[in-house]
């Protein structure tokens, strides 16, 4: 308990033993469309970090929320348990990775529950246990059986720190150590920054790539998705239309091989181009290769400048193309020219097929590069038919149009010389490629799902039967490399074919796949003949509101929907898409920077939660920013938290002790009256801002009606005797509001009204007030106090006897309305041209050119009568804030040179002192 605040220990302890003995987050097995709130499942470290208190916040308020609102709910939590982490951890600890594991998840658990977090644990699944990864295993065999799995040779990116291969979405850029010799940019393991090197090895692959069209064309399909993740999808998958082009790459004799030596003219054959510019072949200038590309890396070993370049310069992160000339021709297919060939960083292997012509007057990249290497700029595509070519010396042009300078074909659109120069062109076809690659899933290391194969002589790979699955994990050896190659008993076993002497497969399944699917096992968990029950999938799924890091953009989001279609292709699932809606939380900071042990800037949950209590973190942390976004850390917030928290249990108390804040002086029946139809209206506005907010996932906001509701009820009290009914249901609805983000103190006060029941499952209050009134009324109100403000201080009056509010003549009114729907250019003369507006005379003159000259900023405001009641309602506030009597009068009652300055929305204020 914090020295100036309430026992938030004892509080919370109480309500999450009460919440699970009367099972209040079960999701029962028969309920027919559960809304589904899931957050990214977290590898057991044995440590909560403030990440994950964001992430399952935002998850558990959404949840609690929509229970509140009357939906079944299912809102699980499991745990991504296999990873190289352990396997490290136990080698260091010379213990073994499932006993560090699962105390890791036990403390998670713990951390979890302290948190007050609403899960379903009878729905818990954790991917290292044997009857979790016996589905991974039969799900192998399944894409095995649609011929989605391939064994190959492959180049891969190995970690030499991990000892293991990483997925292509698993290398990231970097910097070279500083000191290294392998100056620049180099790839980077994802989990250890440790440079990666590559090796040929034989990999097991899953062939994403034949559901590469589908998944790029679906991203348009998901509007609940951010823009920025659909795009990074997008951008990996990379479908590009265009031609391939062959080209004839030469060099001619003479040339040097780089190390002075003369070389006879080689014939390096055809090498194939990929465009999506064909129309601009005219004006090739170059021809360029990825650093990569097997005519770059035989030139590598031949040519020392070009070994440098390719080993230690090339740098396709960087923020300028760079390259080196090789002495190569390649021979433009259409003119015949020869075009010098370049070893160039910005060529990529994985785009196309690693090579392309370069038209530096129609690419900007090319532009770049042509004006670094001094290499000519030749226009072939004007913007039109009546244009001339281009100026493209300092700018490259590169859209579409009409070319030109290109021999016959010129006077044709760019699409038309497209398709006849792919048509013309021998040996050119029409192809589209994708940046996406098949996803190799080996890894040589212990703790993941054997992959559930044996090879044998005879009868080469053989899938395990699916009788015998799951292929469990022998015990763990601490050795060096992959503990599964030094386990000979377990690695020795028959074929299953041919019933010879075989070997077990050693490589184990990337962990991606383990969460590829984790979303449909919390389904059925507990189902021991199929990986989840397809009926119940297919009413259950798609998850509804997904929340994770932005971090697993084309990793896990993008693997989870190639299962997901591949599993509605051959196992009957309906849906194609497993996430309806996604939300990727920004960052918990420190001053800026992201929260790191390595930085020490770590701030410990557990330790807030022992200090403040799981509610002031919480509300801290929904508060701060809106979730999609970055925040710092800051004790301050924490604290005003926790104080706002304490201020709400006394005032609940206070209240419930019999305590209505009676005032004589203000206890008269039109003030007591009015105030508390204030009141009751900043009930009902905070309840439809709120709840729209809370459907939205914009707690901040929706927390801020809260706070502000509980603010008014306290300034209430303070001001009058309060109406006992109006002040219980605005501490009834404060609550209510504030329960999904602070549970636990929330459901004490519950109580302490004398509720029923528990609030966690008490009914959302009803939304009956119209946003967008509520809205003008607070915006009345405020501009009014305001403005009275503003007057006193310039005034210089600090302690005025009474405040005079004139509302707005009805006429001004409906000049606004005239003013607001009308499409005439004079709008002056249109509202001069009105009997019931001209009658008013100068007044009117002057409004109308008051309306014209504002005339894109006019908003709608309160009708009259509305306006006049919000005001009278509302003087309670300017009266406390000024200590002075206030009048609400119609413009009919104030004098005429104060009635004039009256607007809509913008009453007139007299200030008497």
């Amino acid at each position: 308990m914090h020295d100036d605040g309430y026992d938030h220990t004892t509080v919370e302890r109480r309500w999450q033993a009460a919440w699970d003995d009367a099972s209040v987050y079960r999701t029962p097995d028969d309920v027919s469309d559960p809304t589904y709130v899931l957050g990214m499942y977290p590898y057991p470290s044995g440590e909560m970090h403030m990440g994950h208190v964001r992430n399952y916040t935002i998850t558990d308020a959404y949840a609690r929320f929509r229970r509140m609102c009357g939906d079944d709910v299912l809102h699980p939590m499991g745990w991504d348990a296999f990873g190289l982490p352990a396997e490290n951890a136990a080698k260091e600890r010379d213990t073994n990775p499932r006993d560090w594991t699962v105390d890791c998840i036990d403390r998670m658990r713990d951390q979890m529950e302290a948190m007050g977090f609403g899960y379903d644990w009878k729905r818990e699944v954790t991917t290292c246990r044997p009857r979790y990864y016996k589905w991974n295993q039969w799900l192998f065999r399944r894409f095995a059986e649609a011929d989605l799995v391939e064994r190959r040779d492959a180049e891969v990116n190995w970690c030499p720190s991990c000892e293991t291969v990483l997925a292509d979405e698993q290398v990231e850029g970097g910097e070279s150590p500083e000191g290294s010799h392998e100056g620049g940019a180099v790839e980077l393991c994802w989990r250890c920054d440790t440079p990666v090197t590559e090796r040929e090895l034989e990999q097991w692959f899953l062939k994403i790539t034949e559901y590469a069209d589908e998944l790029r064309g679906d991203i348009d399909e998901l509007a609940g998705w951010p823009d920025s993740v659909r795009q990074m999808q997008r951008n990996w998958i990379g479908r590009q239309e265009g031609s391939r082009v062959p080209f004839e790459v030469s060099a001619a004799s003479g040339a040097s091989d780089g190390r002075g030596e003369g070389a006879e003219s080689r014939e390096f054959g055809e090498v194939d181009a990929f465009t999506t510019r064909l129309d601009t072949i005219h004006g090739a200038t170059f021809f360029a290769l990825a650093p990569d590309h097997p005519v770059s890396e035989r030139l590598a070993e031949e040519n020392d400048a070009v070994h440098e370049f390719v080993r230690h310069e090339a740098d396709p992160e960087g923020d300028e193309p760079n390259g080196i000339e090789t002495g190569l021709t390649a021979t433009n297919p259409v003119t015949g020219e020869g075009l010098p060939v370049f070893v160039a960083d910005f060529v990529l292997s994985e785009v196309g097929t690693g090579a392309l012509y370069g038209v530096p007057a129609h690419d900007d990249r090319d532009h770049a590069f042509a004006e670094k290497m001094g290499l000519d700029v030749e226009p072939v595509v004007a913007p039109d038919a009546d244009a001339d070519a281009p100026d493209a010396e300092e700018t490259a042009y590169t859209e579409d149009g009409v070319v030109v300078n290109s021999g016959e074909y010129s006077g044709l659109t760019s699409a038309e010389a497209r398709e006849r120069l792919t048509e013309t062109i021998d040996g050119a076809d029409v192809e589209t490629v994708y940046r996406l690659r098949d996803w190799g899933i080996s890894r040589q290391r212990y703790w993941g799902t054997p992959i559930p194969v044996v090879h044998c002589d005879d009868c080469g790979p053989v899938l395990v039967p699916e009788a015998e699955l799951p292929v469990e994990l022998p015990e763990f050896k601490n050795v060096t490399g992959n503990p599964l190659d030094a386990a000979e008993e377990w690695k020795s076993t028959t074929c299953p074919d041919c019933g010879a002497d075989a070997e077990r497969e050693t490589d184990t399944m990337d962990t991606f796949v383990d969460s590829s699917w984790y979303f449909l096992r919390y389904v059925s968990p507990e189902l021991a003949d199929a990986p989840f029950d397809v009926d119940r999938a297919n009413g259950w799924m798609p998850v509804d509101q997904y929340v994770g890091g932005i971090e697993h953009a084309v990793m896990h989001l993008l693997y989870s929907r190639f299962f997901q279609k591949v599993l509605a292709d051959h196992e009957g699932l309906q849906h194609r898409e497993p996430f309806e809606n996604l939300l990727a939380q920004g960052m918990v900071q420190l001053e800026g920077e992201k929260m790191s042990k390595s930085k020490g800037n770590v701030v410990s949950p557990q330790a807030i939660v022992e200090e403040y209590g799981a509610d002031t973190a919480r509300l801290f942390i929904m508060q701060a920013a809106q979730p999609e976004r970055d925040f710092d850390w800051s004790e301050e917030g924490v604290r005003s938290a926790y104080a706002f928290l304490t201020r709400l249990k006394a005032t609940v108390e206070t209240f419930a002790a019999g305590d209505v804040g009676a005032d004589p002086r203000r206890a008269d029946g039109d003030v007591a009256a009015g105030t508390a139809a204030y009141v009751d209206g900043e009930i009902d506005a905070a309840v439809a801002v709120a709840t729209e907010e809370y459907d939205d996932l914009t707690f901040n906001t929706a927390l801020r009606e809260a706070r502000d509701l509980v603010g008014t009820l306290r300034a209430y009290r303070e001001y009058t005797a309060v109406d006992p009914a109006v002040f219980e249901r605005g501490l009834a609805v404060a609550l209510k509001l504030l329960a999904p983000v602070a549970p636990h103190v929330c459901e004490e006060l519950w109580e302490t009204l004398g509720r029923e029941g528990f609030l966690v499952e008490a009914d959302w209050p009803d939304v009956t007030a119209d946003r967008e009134t509520a809205e003008r009324r607070r915006l009345l109100v405020e501009n009014t106090r305001e403005d009275v403000r503003e007057i006193s201080d310039v005034a210089g009056i600090d302690d005025p006897e009474r405040v005079d509010v004139v509302v707005t003549p009805d006429w001004k009114h409906e000049a606004l309305r005239v003013a607001l729907e009308s499409d005439a250019d004079n709008l002056v003369g249109e509202l001069m041209g009105r009997e019931d507006i001209q009658r008013h005379g100068e007044a009117a003159a002057d409004y109308a050119k008051d309306l014209q000259a504002e005339r894109e900023a006019l908003r709608k405001t309160l009708p009259p009568a509305a306006e006049h009641e919000t005001l009278r309602a509302a003087a309670w506030l300017i009266e406390r804030e000024f200590d002075a009597e206030v009048r609400v009068l119609r413009a009919e009652e104030a004098p005429e040179d104060v009635a004039t300055t009256a607007e809509p929305g913008r009453p007139a204020i007299d200030i008497q002192e």
